[in-house]
């Protein structure tokens, strides 16, 4: 039943991408052109999402456990830090530039277009690579 939810929720979630135009990079980069070719679309997309989340957390949550979990799995660090500011700051810079969000890329894998393996590769990568300097920095931290 799990794997049936997670396929549902994931074709609904691609569908929505994909009819959002949030596949399209060259939508995505417009959306951030504020002096060229803006096209302010996607703020709709943005607060449709923001609202969606924020009345769905308020009835989901009242919730005794979600309905295929023994209990919700929430984050339990509020910090604003370094790490979570550099984090958000670094995938604002790489949506920018290649007009792609993780979110985003998973869905237009299936457009078969070249640039949108390329960045899903580099972002597999990315995460490769920020695991194994956090894993080389709690083994020291562990050793000093």
């Amino acid at each position: 039943m799990r794997l049936l939810s997670a396929f549902v929720v994931g074709l609904i979630f691609g569908a929505g991408i994909a009819i959002s135009g949030m596949i399209n990079p060259a939508k995505v980069l417009n959306f951030f052109d504020i002096a060229g070719t803006w096209d302010p679309s996607l703020i709709f997309v943005m607060g449709g999402a923001l609202i969606t989340t924020f009345l769905g957390y308020r009835v989901v949550l009242h919730r005794p456990a979600p309905l295929l979990e023994d209990r919700f799995q929430l984050p339990t660090n509020t910090r604003i830090d370094r790490r979570l500011i550099g984090g958000a700051a670094l995938f604002g810079l790489g949506w920018g530039i290649a007009g792609f969000c993780p979110g985003a890329a998973l869905p237009a894998l299936g457009s078969g277009k070249g640039e949108v393996f390329a960045f899903v590769v580099a972002l597999l990568a990315g995460i490769s690579v920020a695991r194994m300097i956090l894993a080389y920095r709690a083994r020291v931290d562990a050793t000093a």
